[in-house]
C-alpha cells in the first residue's frame, strides 16, 4: 500500500481506533518557543493540529527509531522524542501535569513497531515454555509404619474433612433420635402450619391485653351523674 500525505490526512481524521489524544505544547524548531496543538495517536503515528475540529494535520511523527525521554531544560512538565542518528530532528514536547506527562510517555514508547514486534516475542517464548514444561503432581504416600505407631501410641492420624456440605436444616429427621421439643418449630412446616402454631396463640394472647386495657380505662372513669 502507497502512503501519501492525502492518505495520511484522511487516517488522522477518520474513525479509526485512538490510541491516546489531548493537548500538548511542542517547540519550535526554529522559533525556540512551545506552541499549544492537538495531539493525536493512532499506532504508531502521532498526528498534531492547529485546532481539534481542524481536517487536516499539520504535521505527522512516526514513532520508529526513537526514544522518549525526559527533557534537559528547566521547563516543567517537558520531554522529548529522540530519533537516533545525524541529522535527525528531536521533538521537545509539554504537558500540563505530572500525570499528564508520564502517560504520554509510556503511549509513546509503547507505539512503535519494534516495540510490539519484541512484545510478541516475549509471549511467543513464554508460552512455549509454558508448553515445555512438564506438569509436576506431588503425591504424597502416607507410611504404614509411621501410622501403626501412631494408633499404637493412642494418636490417630488426621482424617480430611466430608467432602460435601450439607445444610443442617435441611436434614432428615431419624425417628432413632431424641424426639423434638415442642417449643422448636421444624423448618419443614408450611406457612399455614407455623401461622397456625404460633400466629393465633400471638393474636389471642394480644386481644385478651387489649380487652384487659379496656377493662381498666372502664373501671377508671368517673361516672356522668352522681347520686
Amino acid at each position: 500500500m502507497k502512503i501519501n500525505e492525502k492518505n495520511l490526512s484522511a487516517y488522522s481524521t477518520s474513525t479509526s481506533p485512538v490510541d491516546k489524544e489531548g493537548w500538548l505544547c511542542k517547540r519550535g524548531e526554529l522559533n525556540k518557543g512551545y506552541q499549544k496543538r492537538w495531539f493525536v495517536l493512532k499506532g504508531n503515528l502521532l498526528f498534531y493540529f492547529d485546532r481539534k475540529s481542524d481536517k487536516e494535520p499539520l504535521g505527522v511523527v512516526i514513532l520508529e527509531g526513537c526514544s522518549i525521554e525526559l527533557a534537559e531544560n528547566d521547563d516543567q512538565f517537558s520531554f522529548k522524542i529522540i530519533f537516533h542518528g545525524p541529522n535527525n530532528r528531536s521533538y521537545i514536547l509539554g504537558a500540563d501535569s505530572q500525570e499528564s506527562m508520564e502517560q504520554w510517555m509510556k503511549s509513546l514508547a509503547c507505539a512503535s513497531y519494534d516495540y510490539m514486534k519484541f512484545m510478541v516475542a516475549d509471549l511467543q517464548r513464554q508460552l512455549k515454555e509454558l508448553e515445555e514444561s512438564p506438569v509436576r503432581v506431588t503425591l504424597q504416600v502416607p507410611n504404614t509404619q509411621t501410622s501403626q505407631k501412631k494408633e499404637s501410641s493412642g494418636q490417630s492420624s488426621p482424617q480430611p474433612p466430608p467432602r460435601g456440605r450439607n445444610n443442617p436444616f435441611n436434614k432428615p429427621i431419624n425417628s432413632h433420635q431424641s424426639p423434638q421439643r415442642k417449643d422448636v418449630v421444624s423448618f419443614r412446616k408450611t406457612f399455614k402450619e407455623l401461622h397456625n402454631q404460633l400466629g393465633r396463640p400471638i393474636l389471642r394472647d394480644r386481644n385478651e391485653w387489649r380487652f384487659g386495657l379496656m377493662k381498666q380505662e372502664l373501671n377508671t372513669q368517673e361516672p356522668l351523674i352522681t347520686l
